[in-house]
């Protein structure tokens, strides 16, 4: 994992590896300036000769992956052809939250229908004054946006960017709702091209639906048979093993899984789910297209065939983050076995003070001030416990209590019930909560290791 490194003046340089960080570090040339992502600031350095960076983005509407990586160019002598090739410099994926506003909003939503319901049940309906200007995004989906654009500014600030990546994932609805679907029916729906394949890959997480085997080779399986009314609509579609396929032939799936209650409960119930991840995407993606762009830096776009082309020809596992480093026009791919750091929205805490039942009356009121003894949520510090059962350096999220115990929330689990004095900040709250994926291997890699 490389390190973001500032000189004296703030101004980004070319990021450095993690030993050479250590020793600027040791020597007294640098001092910390993030934890996360780790960044410093060189003391003794103003400027310096920096190379292009780009950034590449694969948007999600649940996670986005980000991937920091320096290209260059080789030219065989013997044919001139030329060859691109990105080193990855650092790679990040970026969990929204969306689901949550949605959540919050339609509970407030809930409440207030509610009040004036009880209170103002003769007021005159206003709801057809209100008006959307062009362009409108819900709220969940706009903060999929706003947080998308946050990420390239930071980084932005943090490295040279002199390029952005994105890969423009377009969702044909219709075609995937009914592949046969042609002439001025397709016309007047969603004009996009999407292959089904890929849009059952990520449905059903790239397993087999009947007995749930990975990395093996999948086929496109009719829940309904063909033979007995069963049609080409996604509804109808899933993915199983070869074993599996052959074994269920022309029978009914309520007959195949006879024994298998479960697993026949969660196929169906899967398969009417709705597409809203792929019309999240659709409705996002000019948005975050138009967002990147206002930052003057030329925007590169890819399909998402193109990306899942480059993964499989260079024989790269299927990551959010190192789907974006195959964004584009990519011939090989170097340092990308490297840590992901997660990066998960949290926000910075609620207006609202009382905790409601399921009526919408308060139960209980939170504090009135967010920090309690210079700690607030969100914080991420060191607990350095000295005896108790607790003992030992606790490094992570805080929640803080107004009693002044905490709990804090690290890659082991959450460790409740510190006091404060054993409690020192090491990065205030800023959003996100962060952690480290492990380094992705290919099958030879792990067997060599």
């Amino acid at each position: 994992m490389a390190v973001f490194v500032l000189d004296k003046q703030k101004r980004p340089l070319m990021p450095c590896t993690e030993k050479r960080a250590r020793l600027l570090l040791e020597r007294g040339r640098a001092v910390v300036v993030r934890l996360a992502p780790f960044t410093i600031r060189l003391k003794d350095r103003i400027g310096g000769a920096v190379q292009p960076l780009r950034l590449k983005l694969d948007p999600g509407s649940r996670t986005t992956g980000l991937a920091l990586v320096r290209e260059s160019e080789t030219i065989d002598p013997d044919t001139g052809a030329v060859e691109r090739v990105a080193h990855v410099r650092w790679l990040g994926e970026l969990t929204h939250r969306g689901h949550q506003i949605r959540e919050a909003l339609t509970a407030r939503a809930a409440f207030r229908r509610r009040r004036r319901t009880a209170n103002l049940r003769h007021r005159a309906p206003r709801f057809d004054n209100r008006t959307r200007p062009a362009g409108w995004l819900a709220p969940s989906l706009r903060h999929q946006v706003e947080t998308t654009a946050n990420w390239v500014a930071r980084l932005r600030r943090l490295a040279p960017l002199s390029a952005i990546g994105l890969e423009l994932v377009r969702f044909d609805m219709q075609a995937m709702q009914n592949p046969e679907i042609s002439g001025v029916e397709y016309q007047q729906g969603t004009l996009a091209g999407y292959e089904v394949r890929e849009y059952l890959l990520e449905n059903w997480h790239r397993t087999c639906a009947y007995c749930g085997a990975t990395n093996v080779p999948l086929e496109i399986e009719h829940i309904v048979p063909r033979s007995n009314g069963g049609s080409n609509r996604v509804s109808n579609l899933t993915l199983a093993c070869s074993p599996c396929n052959r074994k269920k032939g022309a029978q009914p799936v309520e007959v195949f899984l006879k024994g298998k209650p479960e697993v026949l409960r969660r196929i169906q119930a899967q398969a009417k789910a709705p597409l809203k991840d792929s019309a999240a995407v659709n409705a996002t993606r000019w948005a975050l297209f138009g967002a990147l762009q206002a930052t003057g830096l030329p925007v590169e776009t890819g399909s998402g065939g193109r990306t899942k082309f480059n993964r499989t020809r260079l024989d790269i596992p299927k990551t959010h983050a190192l789907d974006a480093a195959c964004v584009g026009q990519v011939d090989t791919l170097s340092g990308w076995q490297c840590p992901t750091l997660a990066i998960r929205a949290t926000g910075r805490g609620r207006y609202q003070r009382t905790r409601p039942d399921r009526f919408g009356f308060p139960r209980g009121y939170l504090m009135r001030h967010k920090r309690v003894h210079g700690v607030q949520t969100g914080d991420r510090v060191i607990a350095r416990v000295p005896t108790g059962k607790k003992a030992g350096v606790h490094v992570g999220r805080v929640a803080v209590r107004a009693r002044g115990v905490f709990n804090i929330q690290t890659a082991a689990g959450v460790v409740d019930s510190l006091s404060h004095r054993h409690c020192r900040v090491l990065q205030r709250a800023d959003g996100y909560g962060y952690a480290f994926n492990p380094k992705t291997l290919t099958e030879e890699a792990r067997r060599a290791a």
